[in-house]
């Protein structure tokens, strides 16, 4: 089942602000890429309060569903050596401008 690491909001340029609970609570922002010059480039990158760059996200297309939706991975020594995947999902009972940081365990 997934399970909520935190909560952003999207703001009117597109961006989101909020908080990460991985290990502690951290306050987060996530993005646009700007500056995408590939495919393999994120759209958003995610950093903390202090700048420093915790991963990316990535528009994607719901295979049964076909909407898009934003796909996250973190990857930060801080975090450990595996990178966390998760998906920003619109949060249940929430402004449609809130979002849910999801992310669904899966045994390895």
């Amino acid at each position: 089942m997934a399970q909520a690491l935190g909560y952003v909001t999207k703001n009117e340029v597109g961006n989101f602000q909020g908080t990460l609970n991985l290990g502690g609570t951290s306050r987060i922002n996530i993005v646009a890429n700007d500056n995408k010059e590939s495919e393999k480039q994120p759209d958003f990158r995610i950093v903390d309060a202090r700048g420093q760059e915790l991963g990316g996200g990535w528009f994607k297309t719901g295979e049964v569903s076909g909407k898009e939706y934003i796909s996250l991975t973190f990857a930060h020594p801080t975090l450990g050596p595996r990178k966390v995947y998760a998906n920003l999902g619109q949060a249940y009972g929430k402004e449609a401008d809130e979002f849910a940081i999801l992310w669904n365990p899966q045994d390895d």
